[in-house]
């Protein structure tokens, strides 16, 4: 047996912040929901949810804050154009507009935004 057999999909993914108010309102801003807020070591911990998309973002003394610490997060997306025109409305960096690979079987379209911990979040929709 390999351990994938366990794995039912994406838990959630860790983004460490120094601005906790500024992750909230990023990801709130996305349509993330805050489902539970707790403590750890001092510092608290958010856990924010989309559809089936759990971000678990946590208080840190530092964080990278260059690309590459969270190179990014990837977000399935039904309608690539609609979500875009909503993206663009909020005050984040676009990275890169809306761009076709030739993965999977008809393709991907996806674009890039970037958060306040200089994440980066990808929106994609399969063809």
């Amino acid at each position: 047996m390999k351990a994938m057999n366990y794995v039912n999909g994406v838990a959630h993914i860790g983004v460490p912040t120094t601005d906790m108010e500024a992750t909230l309102q990023f990801y709130g801003d996305l349509g993330f929901e805050l489902i539970h807020s707790n403590t750890n070591n001092g510092g608290r911990v958010c856990f924010l949810e989309c559809q089936n998309v759990q971000i678990e973002t946590y208080e840190a003394e530092t964080s990278a804050m260059v690309r590459g610490g969270i190179d990014h997060v990837a977000l399935d997306c039904t309608d690539i154009e609609a979500c875009f025109e909503e993206v663009k409305k909020l005050p984040y960096p676009i990275l890169e507009g809306i761009t076709f690979l030739p993965f999977w079987e008809k393709g991907i379209r996806y674009f890039l935004v970037q958060g306040p911990n200089m994440e980066v979040v990808e929106f994609c929709q399969k063809l």
